[in-house]
């Protein structure tokens, strides 16, 4: 198989389930800013070691996004042939982060002023991939699907990366938690 097939010399791009749209179309936007904050998720998921609990975390979460890049790029009369939690985001994956990021916020002291990002590599990484996803919320609330999760999908997924870069600061930083 070639990497390159040409279909798109023409501009456009194919779309799950089929249809083709201009490269510039408001779900190829979407698309394009989440694959950058899957991109920068995955560099800081590089940066967590193999065998971390953040690894596990951030990859689940990547693989959440290919879920949702099916979704924005299914056309709205093929929408009924998603399925939920594999090209459809849900309530329970939404919901899931929302665990994720109680659970990790158990383990921080909550800030009390602004973060000033670069704590260590691990966090600054963390704290990039987090304005990635905002920017991809910005420009997904531009093309708003009906009945989707993919706003709200994105909202907590930016409120979890805060989260986890507070958590990933370390236990000598302020903003965790003393030893009990």
């Amino acid at each position: 198989m070639k990497i390159y097939t040409r279909d798109g010399d023409d501009g456009t791009t194919g779309l799950y389930f089929g249809g083709r749209v201009q490269k510039s179309s408001d779900p190829i936007e979407v698309n394009g800013a989440v694959d950058e904050a899957q991109a920068a998720i995955g560099w800081a998921r590089a940066l967590q070691g193999p065998d971390t609990e953040l690894n596990k975390v951030l990859i689940h979460i990547e693989r959440d996004l290919w879920v949702l890049m099916a979704e924005v790029a299914t056309l709205p009369e093929n929408r009924s042939k998603l399925a939920a939690g594999k090209s459809l985001v849900t309530s329970e994956m939404v919901a899931h982060l929302e665990v994720q990021i109680d659970a990790y916020s158990a383990l921080i002291e909550m800030p009390k002023e602004f973060i000033v990002p670069g704590a260590n590599q691990a966090s600054a990484s963390l704290d990039v991939a987090r304005t990635v996803v905002r920017r991809a919320e910005r420009i997904a609330v531009t093309y708003p699907l009906p009945d989707s999760h993919v706003i709200s999908y994105l909202n907590r997924l930016s409120d979890l990366i805060w989260t986890l870069a507070r958590y990933a600061e370390g236990p000598n930083h302020p903003t965790a938690r003393a030893a009990e």
